[in-house]
């Protein structure tokens, strides 16, 4: 688990079924045993944190990183106070050494990636034809126009196997 790790994205529009593949996928790679990390990215503002608690009333006094530590896990909120948002791989850097960091989200990172698909998406376009990395397609509806692997959205087995042997994850000793 040295230098970068293994990644690999999950990419679609709103109400795809990009989070639910997501968790289900965590899920599947930590039932193997892989130690596995997330990173969603938000296209719009977000807040982890309670309005009148200690930590978001160090932020508003204008903390430009605050740590909430406890015995079970701990956060880091770094405010950009009208800085950039940091890049993919900035925010990858940040990241523990783990086996595999599954990737929610930032569409036009040149990373291998499986586009969800679901009937009820806020848009249908297809994204796999104008994306060189995107190398699987799961939907909930019959795929006919492609010649990638496509998978039942719901096939998270046959989804995690295929994931493993793209970005060659090694088989845990």
């Amino acid at each position: 688990m040295s230098g970068r790790p293994r990644i690999f994205g999950i990419s679609g529009w709103k109400n795809s079924g990009k989070t639910g593949l997501a968790v289900r996928l965590v899920e599947e790679f930590t039932r193997r045993g892989y130690r596995i990390s997330t990173i969603k990215h938000a296209h719009h503002d977000f807040d982890i944190d309670k309005v009148g608690a200690d930590s978001y009333r160090h932020r508003q006094a204008g903390a430009h990183e605050v740590t909430i530590v406890s015995g079970t896990r701990y956060a880091i909120m770094h405010e950009l106070r009208g800085a950039a948002e940091p890049s993919f791989e900035e925010i990858l850097s940040r990241i523990t050494p783990c086996d595999l960091v599954l990737i929610e989200g930032y569409k036009r990172e040149p990373i291998p990636k499986i586009e969800a698909r679901r009937l009820e998406a806020a848009n249908r376009e297809p994204l796999a034809p104008g994306d060189p990395h995107i190398v699987a397609i799961a939907a909930d509806h019959p795929i006919t126009d492609t010649t990638l692997p496509v998978f039942d959205l719901d096939d998270t087995l046959a989804i995690a196997d295929f994931i493993a042997k793209t970005i060659d994850l090694p088989p845990l000793k």
